[in-house]
């Protein structure tokens, strides 16, 4: 009968049809490896490259929230009088930057700036925390409780850009009162540059 048949044939050659059944489960068992070593690859290559990717925004001259931002266009830029003192080694990012307003050169040997719309070119610094400012505000002459005109500089957050004109965000800045400015006899900047050199 066929049955017999059957039961005769696969007697005869069970140990090939195991032989290959087992020859199938080690390919299977290959490949499965061979994709779980691929797949491995994949998840380290792009852990590898969030690191790199986060390498690279964690020190990019790019302001983040929990940083202290400030626009500087005077003594306090680099090479200038008050840089060292006050901003060298402390500072973890410097980048040159564009803020709007009004640049003037004081007779005191330093500029002051006050609202308008005309470009002015100094550097953003970025801080690790806002300590920074009780030193900063303390050159500047500013006190938060006081009013506006018994300070000489009171400190506004603005956005600032990039020399391309891209955004950076916010960062803090001092401007000077217009009417400060015009009583000190101050210069205006034209091209929106200052320096003391």
């Amino acid at each position: 009968s066929y049955r017999s048949q059957f039961t005769h044939w696969f007697g005869d050659h069970r140990g090939s049809l195991y032989g290959n059944y087992q020859s199938s489960i080690v390919l299977l068992w290959h490949e499965m490896e061979r994709q779980m070593r691929s797949h491995q690859h994949k998840v380290e290559a792009g852990a590898t490259s969030l690191k790199q990717i986060t390498k690279k925004i964690m020190t990019a001259n790019i302001p983040t929230p929990n940083l202290c931002h400030v626009f500087v266009y005077g003594t306090l830029k680099p090479n200038e009088a008050n840089y060292d003192q006050y901003c060298a080694g402390k500072e973890i990012s410097v980048q040159q930057a564009i803020a709007y307003g009004e640049l003037f050169a004081l007779p005191m040997g330093y500029p002051a700036m006050i609202l308008g719309d005309r470009q002015i070119h100094g550097y953003l610094l970025s801080f690790p925390n806002v300590s920074i400012l009780n030193s900063l505000d303390q050159l500047e002459d500013y006190q938060c409780d006081r009013a506006t005109s018994e300070n000489l500089y009171n400190r506004y957050e603005i956005e600032v850009f990039d020399l391309e004109g891209n955004s950076l965000g916010f960062a803090w800045a001092y401007f000077m009162t217009s009417l400060q400015m015009s009583e000190f006899g101050g210069v205006a900047q034209i091209d929106g540059c200052w320096s003391g050199k």
